[in-house]
């Protein structure tokens, strides 16, 4: 017995070593895709990192392979907003997979189907039907997971969508996607990426760690853990 719980305690130690993304006071460590400040957009107002106005796209200072990535985060009426991850340079531009944040009854692009709503992999992977997401204004609990090429997402505690990268279903997904002549798309590593689609857009707490092999997730997890 005291062999297994020194196990689990061991276990528990490798995957618990926090890196607050957001400090509650400033803009630390975020950059523009351009590897300057922020746009004036993005704000933090009463502990709250918030976009009003253009900001741009940010990206956190390290790149990420397996990794844990949790956040709070409401969105505006009509708003749109997502955190995209394993995020790389193509072409002319930044790609990497979506988790979508999205007023799902009030924004055109959550209309177009389920693979663009709320805690989506964006275009290629609807969350699950009965997802439990808050009403817009509200604060939502999320989550994502990548293991070994798998990504998970999830919403206020539960596992909405998942996928295996190395998959034939995630080769005829992305083959249907507007992401199927993106070569190099969702490389397995990357930057973590905050969107700007012109709406506005509230985060709490953000922050990650790194999955090393032999670690244990505690995937039902909140927040305050």
């Amino acid at each position: 017995m005291k062999i297994l719980a020194f196990l689990l305690l061991t276990l528990t130690a490798c995957a618990s070593e926090w890196t607050s993304l957001f400090d509650g006071k400033s803009l630390a460590g975020w950059k523009s895709l351009k590897g300057t400040e922020p746009g004036k957009g993005w704000k933090v107002v009463d502990g709250t990192l918030h976009l009003d106005g253009f900001g741009g796209d940010i990206v956190a200072p390290e790149e990420y392979d397996e990794f844990e990535l949790v956040w709070t985060w409401k969105i505006s009426q009509g708003g749109n907003n997502g955190i995209k991850y394993w995020v790389v340079p193509i072409d002319n531009g930044f790609f990497g997979p979506e988790y979508q944040m999205i007023d799902d009854q009030g924004h055109r692009d959550a209309r177009v189907g389920k693979k663009r709503s709320t805690a989506c992999l964006y275009d290629i992977l609807p969350a699950a039907e009965d997802k439990l997401l808050k009403p817009v204004g509200e604060w939502n609990e999320s989550r994502i997971v990548t293991r070994d090429l798998v990504i998970e997402h999830y919403l206020n505690g539960k596992l909405v969508c998942k996928i295996d990268t190395k998959s034939p279903e995630w080769r005829t997904l992305l083959a249907a996607s507007k992401f199927r002549n993106r070569p190099g798309y969702a490389p397995g590593k990357g930057k973590i990426m905050i969107t700007d689609h012109g709406d506005k857009v509230w985060f709490k707490e953000i922050k990650v760690r790194k999955i090393t092999k032999g670690s244990w997730i505690n995937r039902s997890s909140t927040l305050e853990e």
